[in-house]
């Protein structure tokens, strides 16, 4: 935020790419961000946003672990920790600044990649009103004056150009410090009526923004077939001495292993046409291996538990239901999240740092400590908080992982990653 701020809120994008066959190499700037707050230093002025009779919309993207109710948290906090329990804040000033005025409601569009992201959004704001006793008129208020509606984002959006910005900088003749790099592919579907995409037309702009009426179809696509195969290979391909998510569809082990997991496994977990899905999964490997954008393994492995749990968790359910057994990808990308967070290093020297929410990361350090991977197993498995339910009770999973857990260490993750393929 202070960075932003430094540069007067103006930063590039750089869309790099193939765009129907065309090399695509774009350098915009953004000017439309007028500052940048920091809640936990500029609560005041954070609170003050409610005051603008103009403001209108508000859209976040905090991961998945963002839309969750902390019970601790408390109105009079400044602010209060959780990104709803902030949100409710804001909406509670706004309320009072406007003494109910029902013209003065907020359109809200969580971008978070959780299927119905706005109904779990919305669930989460009601809990706050109870917890905080909010009143039933606030209540009426947000639900008749606000909308919050799910969306679904697709684009992958590496960051810090780090190999790039010494180029970039000598093109702009200056240093831009917060340059974004993206690929040039992108889809907004946002699940919502025709008056909303009235006020906010960014399909008129040129975007692929889509106002539909579910969307739950491309929901389920997308985190199936593009975000469930970045969850496993990432730690798979980092353990095996891979950085870059192309590197890896390209090595002749781990591009298989990715090939099986997407082919064998995730697509035999979903009801849409098998032609349509074989489109979109070979679209996707295009976009993993896009030759201008180094997209970090690392930087899909923030909080690879909760990613886990809602993009590859339904899949190795329904997998097991329809064939009678478990897919091995799945079950050794596990592994690999579950190693990961052993922490050390690799091979290469190369530090392996994970970062997740304290309670996992407490676990996770407490059990490998145990040096027993029969307890990192059941202790993972077991744990209700990331999973809503204990996965020792699938039939084979403790078996499996602890399996892959032990080949992982004694043979190294391309062994172990050979054996299933």
């Amino acid at each position: 935020i202070d960075m932003l701020n430094a540069q007067d809120c103006l930063y590039h994008v750089n869309l790099q790419g193939l765009d129907k066959g065309e090399t695509v190499n774009s350098l915009t700037m953004i000017d439309v961000i007028s500052r940048a707050l920091n809640p936990y230093s500029q609560f005041e002025e954070f609170m003050k946003l409610a005051e603008q009779p103009e403001m209108r919309f508000v859209i976040s993207n905090t991961t998945e672990a963002g839309i969750a109710f902390d019970p601790s948290c408390k109105l009079e906090d400044a602010p209060a920790s959780s990104y709803p329990g902030k949100l409710t804040q804001l909406l509670y000033h706004r309320y009072k600044t406007f003494q109910g005025d029902m013209s003065k409601g907020l359109i809200i569009f969580p971008c978070e990649l959780i299927f119905l992201n706005g109904h779990k959004l919305k669930e989460t704001i009601y809990q706050y009103i109870e917890l905080w006793n909010l009143g039933d008129d606030f209540k009426q208020w947000f639900e008749k004056a606000c909308g919050v509606y799910a969306t679904l984002v697709d684009r992958i959006v590496p960051g810090f150009p780090r190999k790039d910005i010494a180029a970039i900088k000598e093109k702009l003749q200056y240093d831009d410090n917060m340059v974004v790099q993206a690929e040039i592919f992108h889809l907004w579907v946002i699940e919502a009526p025709q008056e909303v995409a009235a006020e906010f037309p960014a399909d008129k702009a040129g975007l692929n923004v889509l106002f539909v009426p579910s969307e739950a179809p491309y929901h389920e696509r997308k985190v199936t077939l593009l975000n469930g195969p970045h969850t496993v290979l990432s730690p798979v391909a980092y353990l095996s001495g891979i950085n870059i998510v192309r590197d890896a569809c390209q090595h002749p082990v781990v591009g298989k292993f990715i090939h099986k997991v997407m082919f064998e496994e995730l697509m035999e977990t979903l009801n849409l046409p098998k032609a349509e899905l074989e489109k979109f999964a070979h679209d996707v490997l295009e976009r993993f291996n896009n030759p201008f954008v180094d997209h970090q393994v690392t930087s899909i492995m923030l909080n690879s538990f909760p990613k886990y749990q809602t993009r590859d968790l339904p899949g190795l359910k329904t997998y097991l239901e329809r064939k009678g057994k478990l897919p091995e990808g799945l079950v050794l990308g596990l592994a690999a999240i579950i190693t990961y967070y052993k922490g050390g290093v690799r091979a290469d020297g190369a530090e392996i740092v994970p970062n997740d929410a304290q309670e996992i990361m407490d676990l996770l350090k407490q059990l490998w400590a145990t040096g027993d991977t029969a307890k990192v197993t059941e202790g993972v498995l077991g744990a209700t908080f990331i999973w809503g339910e204990d996965l020792n009770l699938i039939p084979g999973l403790a078996e499996a992982v602890k399996k892959n857990l032990d080949s992982i260490q004694e043979k190294g993750m391309l062994e172990t990653v050979k054996a299933i393929l």
